[in-house]
């Protein structure tokens, strides 16, 4: 009857519904799955031809004899037995799609594609019941492990080093059953519709803020760029405008000062010729009383402020005081020119310094 209990002998009752399911699953695995007995199980004729990249376990009277290589092999008919046949190529398994929850709780579906390969005939065979099936669903506990480690965001950035770390798991627990995990690769990660809208308003939202932040960069490149280009204008410009400056002063200023300092050296060379010159001393003399006459009568012109010496009213006395004071600045120049020149001959003619003084009092 269903739902009731079958006991066995010296075995604890097992459920009928259970058991029932778990072989339904099972069949349905190997329904999907590639059988691993490509040819099937041989019947010993005592002449065998074992094809290449397979191995075919023997067993006499129920025990295992040995391992059966490529080519011609003999055993004993009714005595030997094939019991299982191995292939040695590398075996391609898809791996169910299945649920995993990642770090951040985000449920994802996640199917894969298992590569595996017997590395030892006699471990796949006594090792265990079904190995494909076993490494099937070591692999998808390892992912869901392996999964529950990482957030949404680093499972679609670290596909390689998490199918890397399943064929690590896979390998340290499939090493007792003489298959080795070459490589597992995830096929298609499915997620909620929710999180995928999330995930492409995530997408947009950081395209927006990568234009703004370029947008204001060329903004701020282009604002420097203008503040640079009129400190270089004003630099050309005050640079400029320097260069005229002394170019000006180099040109005109220049030549005017030359030619004011030649005009000047040329009259001082023709005063000087001139003071050289006979009775030259008596012109510069009533020359600088002239001028001395004049700035007095200038003095009241200008401003209110007079600076008056104590003989105003004597003339003769101011006159004379100009020559002196003349006298006693062209004396040390005299006095070189003496010593410069070689000694002249006495003009007989000249008259004495007392009849200048006469003459010039009376011009005065």
């Amino acid at each position: 009857m269903l739902g009731s209990e079958v006991p066995a002998a010296g075995l604890n009752p097992i459920p009928f519904p259970l058991q029932r399911s778990q072989q339904l699953k099972h069949s349905a695995w190997l329904a999907l799955a590639p059988h691993r007995l490509n040819s099937g199980l041989p019947v010993n004729i005592g002449v065998l031809f074992v094809p290449q990249q397979e191995a075919w376990v023997v067993e006499r009277m129920g025990k295992f004899h040995r391992i059966l290589e490529p080519g011609l092999n003999f055993l004993i008919p009714l005595l030997d037995r094939i019991r299982y046949v191995q292939s040695l190529k590398e075996i391609v398994i898809n791996v169910p799609e299945q649920s995993a929850v990642t770090l951040d709780n985000v449920t994802l579906q996640i199917d894969g594609v298992l590569y595996l390969r017997v590395m030892d005939p006699y471990k796949a065979s006594y090792g265990v019941e079904d190995p494909e099936y076993a490494v099937t669903q070591l692999a998808q506990t390892t992912m869901r492990s392996e999964l529950g480690k990482l957030s949404l965001d680093r499972v679609f950035r670290e596909r390689e080093s998490l199918n890397a770390n399943i064929v690590d798991a896979i390998n340290q627990a499939s090493d007792c059953w003489g298959i080795r995990c070459l490589r597992y690769e995830i096929k298609d990660i499915h997620v909620p519709p929710r999180v995928k809208e999330s995930m492409q308003m995530q997408v947009e939202a950081e395209r927006r803020k990568r234009a703004t932040v370029l947008e204001s960069e060329g903004t701020r490149e282009s604002a420097i760029n203008v503040a640079e280009g009129q400190k270089q204008a004003q630099i050309l410009a005050s640079e400029a405008e320097k260069a005229e400056q002394i170019n000006k002063a180099a040109g005109r200023e220049a030549n005017a000062m030359l030619v004011k300092a030649r005009a000047k050296a040329e009259a001082i060379q023709l005063l000087a010729a001139a003071l050289a010159q006979q009775n030259g001393s008596a012109a510069a003399s009533l020359s600088v009383a002239e001028q001395y006459v004049n700035a007095f009568s200038k003095l009241a012109k200008d401003s209110n402020t007079l600076l008056l010496p104590t003989n105003t009213g004597d003339v003769t006395s101011m006159v004379t005081q100009a020559l002196g004071i003349y006298t006693t600045l062209t004396k040390p120049q005299a006095v070189k020119t003496q010593d410069e020149m070689p000694p002249a001959r006495e003009d007989p003619q000249a008259p004495p310094v007392e009849v200048l003084k006469a003459e010039e009092a009376s011009s005065s």
